[in-house]
């Protein structure tokens, strides 16, 4: 009997994936003798490019049964069976992430139909599922969805074992290895962690801080350390002694104690995060005209910026939305890459303020408006954000342009005034890497209150 499977994903970093959708058909090799398809909600948001690829989208999740749901109906599926998948080794390690992460070991022979085509298709130029299936004739529909794709495979898989004829090949190519699930010790550090909100903290067995995360469920992410298999997780499982933690309700203030507290304890794993991860920055300069271009380049800290990004395509994306509020611009009609690697971007293709069309004032009205909005310069203000726990709320400072600090208080008192804040303020550190944590928070953040002053 099979179990022939596929599985859509958030994407994201290794073992860090979410199942978005899964789709598993029990194959008698006939036959379809039972059948399983479901969304899942994977509890973290889904990566853009996965978006478009599926059509599969956070919204579409937010009702759909969460994995723990469906376990059961998995393993009642795959029961007595073979685990056949198109590339199994990924379906098979990430339905073996979420068991362990539920803390059950799964472990199922497994069959990956892209090897056993190229030993009984060697003449095929391409073994990728779309490739494959069209150039043999099998009809195909809702590519890179789960239940599609499933679909496929099991008509190929129905095909590549009526060329198999001593049942020899297929046989050859079933895999069965039964991994370790996590150690006593590590279940024991899980068992203790919360699953809120935080900064979780990673130590070694002479107490030093070997790294600092933080994390929207902190149970989940430790998790995910110890289940996972590249470099820095495989050095967690093996150098941790214990795992610390602060909650904080409040994803910002996560946000902001993890880097502040990395750039403090330099733990030897948080390497890449020790220095300023906002590459890019925006930058408004006057044309020979006399307009405000928005120009969007790798960071100089010797120029002042209105906000920065930490990838090229978070602020595509975020000058797009902004502009188009603004009224300044539909499209990337002035996006181009020069010779010193800046990414320039001309507001040429207007909504009504285009250039030469309205006076350079009333235009740079207009692009002021956006950049007061988007910088902290001389700016002061109060956010409100959650607590740790349904009967307070947190609140964090700016005065002036400058980060200040976050606080903790009751629901019963209002915190309406700076110098009342002042006086239950937890101090940080302002620096570049604050201001634009706080800067991405705002412009992502539906829930966030703004009290300004």
């Amino acid at each position: 009997m099979y179990a022939i499977l596929d599985i859509e994903t958030t994407g994201g970093q290794f073992n860090e994936e979410g199942i978005t959708e899964i789709a598993i058909y029990k194959f008698d090799g006939h036959e379809i003798v039972d059948q399983f398809i479901s969304l899942v909600n994977p509890e973290i948001p889904i990566q853009p490019f996965v978006v478009k690829l599926t059509g599969i989208n956070n919204a579409m999740l937010r009702s759909a049964p969460k994995f723990f749901e469906i376990a059961k109906r998995i393993i009642e599926i795959t029961n007595d069976s073979v685990l056949v998948a198109h590339n199994a080794d990924f379906d098979y390690r990430i339905l073996r992430t979420e068991f362990r992460r539920l803390g059950y070991d799964f472990n199922v022979k497994t069959l990956c139909t892209v090897a056993l085509s190229q030993r009984l298709l060697p003449e095929q130029p391409s073994h990728s599922l779309g490739k494959l299936v069209r150039a043999l004739g099998i009809p195909m529909a809702d590519r890179h969805r789960a239940s599609g794709d499933a679909m496929a495979t099991v008509k190929l898989f129905k095909m590549l074992l009526d060329k198999d004829l001593n049942k020899e090949i297929v046989a050859a190519h079933i895999k069965f290895e039964i991994q370790k699930g996590i150690a006593p010790k590590l279940m024991d550090i899980i068992e203790s962690l919360p699953s809120r909100t935080g900064v979780y903290y990673i130590h070694d067995e002479k107490g030093k801080l070997i790294y600092i995360g933080k994390s929207r469920n902190i149970k989940k992410r430790i998790n995910q350390h110890f289940t996972g298999s590249t470099t820095k997780c495989k050095k967690i499982q093996s150098e941790v002694y214990t795992v610390t933690y602060d909650e904080t309700g409040s994803e910002l203030i996560a946000l902001l104690k993890e880097s502040e507290e990395i750039k403090i304890n330099k733990p030897m794993l948080n390497r890449a995060q020790r220095k300023s991860v906002f590459q890019f920055a925006l930058y408004a300069e006057k044309d020979q005209n006399g307009y405000l271009n928005l120009n969007l380049q790798k960071a100089d800290g010797r120029k002042k910026e209105i906000t920065s990004f930490a990838s090229i395509q978070e602020a595509k994306n975020a000058l797009f939305r902004i502009t188009s509020h603004y009224h300044l611009c539909q499209k990337y009609t002035g996006l181009y890459i020069t010779k010193n690697e800046c990414f320039q971007y001309k507001i040429k293709e207007c909504d009504g303020a285009c250039i030469g069309i309205i006076s350079p004032e009333e235009y740079n009205e207009r692009v002021q408006e956006l950049i007061t909005k988007n910088s902290f310069e001389d700016n002061s203000m109060i956010l409100i954000d959650k607590g740790r726990n349904s009967s307070e709320h947190s609140a964090i400072l700016i005065e002036n342009g400058i980060y200040k600090g976050y606080a903790f208080y009751d629901l019963n008192y209002q915190i309406t005034k700076i110098e009342i804040l002042k006086n239950i303020l937890i101090p940080m550190q302002n620096n570049r890497d604050t201001r634009n944590i706080i800067q991405t928070y705002i412009r992502k953040s539906k829930s966030l209150k703004i009290i300004k002053f």
